[in-house]
């Protein structure tokens, strides 16, 4: 008996002891998403609604806090050197992450310091000016930049160095222009100074932009995907007159290296479920965006190709950042 009782007291012992290191299933605490760009942004916009229906799917609360700076490697930084637990993220324009090594000394490294989540929606940059410049095709605004050569300026949404400012930089240099760049620390400023004609052109982000030009505040004159766009099937493509000319606004979620895969899964998966959402899917349409189903090594693997690629624009076009 006294055996008995010995063996079941150290039954309850060990499950006692199991209990106490079980796991606690994730999430169990609020999450922060930093986006390192203003508020008003394509990454900012993206973030609050993907944090609302995780909110509303997981009853925890999503905080999104904007730390902008440095072509976002400010807050590309802080979550780099955040515990890798799942509950510190960053969304933001990656195209940015894969730029950056060509023009910064970064204090991270992309590839090893992040473990890449999900490429959560692709969206092209409109080329768009102010209502102020008297052109509305890409011929009338190459032809009215030539004959102004160094007079307009170009809006840098998201600093130099950011994909927005890479992509004037390719246009200019294939059009024969001569522009000059005025950085923003985001979109949102960017565009409300195109509006006011404080600045002439700029490519940007679709689901920031898209909807100041359907409310006639500032004209479209391409879009820079590789095909031309159901919404609007009468804009034309910059690459129809540049072949092989493909921007856009990558934006992908990403945790700090090292965090669980089981976490990793978890968040993808409920990435993937927010995208597929009818009124999530409306939305990203309605701004001009399409959804991603790139795989956490897949985005992985789109990081690893494109920083070199990026890398020998940045050398080609003899492009510094002071």
């Amino acid at each position: 008996m006294k055996k008995t009782c010995s063996l079941l007291f150290a039954l309850l012992l060990t499950l006692g002891a199991q209990a106490q290191i079980a796991p606690t299933p994730y999430p169990n605490k609020p999450l922060k998403i930093v986006v390192p760009f203003p508020a008003g942004g394509t990454s900012d916009v993206l973030a609050r609604l993907i944090g609302q229906k995780m909110t509303e799917s997981w009853g925890q609360p999503v905080v999104i806090d904007n730390k902008p700076g440095s072509s976002g490697n400010l807050g590309a930084d802080l979550v780099a050197k955040a515990v890798p637990d799942g509950y510190t993220l960053v969304l933001m324009d990656v195209g940015n992450l894969v730029i950056s090594p060509a023009l910064f000394k970064l204090p991270f490294n992309v590839v090893n310091d992040f473990a890449p989540v999900a490429m959560v929606a692709y969206s092209p940059h409109l080329l768009a000016v102010s209502t102020q410049v008297p052109a509305n095709t890409p011929a009338e605004l190459v032809a009215y930049a030539k004959a102004q050569k160094g007079k307009l300026n170009y809006a840098v949404a998201a600093g130099m160095g950011s994909a927005s400012h890479l992509a004037g930089v390719m246009f200019a240099q294939r059009q024969g222009l001569e522009w000059g760049y005025v950085p923003y620390k985001g979109g949102a400023q960017a565009i409300t100074d195109l509006i006011g004609g404080q600045v002439d052109v700029m490519f940007n982000g679709m689901v920031a932009t898209y909807p100041h030009v359907k409310a006639g505040k500032i004209k479209l004159i391409a879009i820079s995907s590789n095909k031309r766009n159901p919404q609007m099937p009468e804009t034309p493509t910059v690459s129809e007159s540049l072949p092989g000319f493909l921007t856009g606004s990558f934006q992908g979620l990403l945790a700090p290296a090292g965090t669980p895969k089981p976490v990793i899964d978890k968040l993808y998966a409920e990435v993937q479920r927010i995208a597929n959402l009818p009124d999530i899917k409306e939305r990203l349409t309605t701004l001009g965006a399409e959804p991603s189903a790139m795989t956490p090594d897949q985005f992985g693997n789109w990081l690893k190709s494109e920083i070199p690629a990026m890398a020998k624009i940045v050398k080609d076009g003899k492009i510094t950042v002071d």
